[in-house]
């Protein structure tokens, strides 16, 4: 691990731990990143959600997905890819008037359909499938500045996804989902979170 540590890689909250900058000051993310981000997650829904909301979140930022994604699950039943594969026409409609999320058509249509592309997989496969993307190993980035926007693993993820017809699953996105998902872990040197995963 390096010493290296710059404080603009790293803030110091209220509650006296050091987290990644990207944090800020704000307390659901502060949440987020200290309980969620970097946790390896499992399973065929969770991860078909995290997808979800990656693809959602494409030219904005994270927080403002964390913060809709309440309503999220409500109207999209739970991410449950059986219950989202059956939405229709009337479901699009109801959903472009929802204030509560990202009112993007093509982005709620793309949803639907990796939904029925998820459902037409076995148990557990989506989950085995991108999981065998992760590396076998990652370095930890010493600072912000080396953390990468995408990697090759994020790449080829992207181009298995869009072969089986995904959307919305570029490489820079399905690096961010590797990211939250806990299939790398990039909380810099000097974070909490760095501290406790090196032990």
């Amino acid at each position: 691990m390096s010493t290296d540590v710059r404080p603009s890689d790293v803030r110091l909250g209220a509650d006296g731990r050091a987290r990644c900058a990207w944090v800020g000051d704000d307390a659901e993310y502060a949440r987020y990143h200290d309980e969620e981000w970097g946790f390896p997650l499992h399973g065929d829904r969770a991860l078909f959600e995290k997808m979800s909301l990656e693809g959602f979140q494409a030219g904005l930022s994270w927080i403002t997905i964390l913060r809709k994604r309440p309503r999220f699950r409500e109207v999209f039943a739970g991410f449950e890819p059986e219950a989202v594969a059956a939405f229709g026409d009337d479901d699009v409609a109801r959903l472009m008037t929802d204030a509560g999320i990202i009112r993007n058509r093509a982005k709620i249509e793309a949803t639907i359909s990796n939904a029925r592309l998820v459902l037409a997989l076995e148990p557990g496969e989506l989950d085995a499938f991108m999981w065998s993307f992760a590396p076998a190993s990652h370095g930890r980035p010493a600072t912000l500045a080396e953390v990468p926007a995408m990697t090759p693993e994020a790449a080829a993820m992207s181009k298995a996804l869009r072969k089986r017809g995904f959307r919305f699953v570029g490489p820079t996105t399905m690096y961010a989902l590797m990211q939250s998902a806990g299939m790398v872990d990039d909380h810099v040197d000097g974070c909490w979170r760095s501290l406790t995963r090196d032990v």
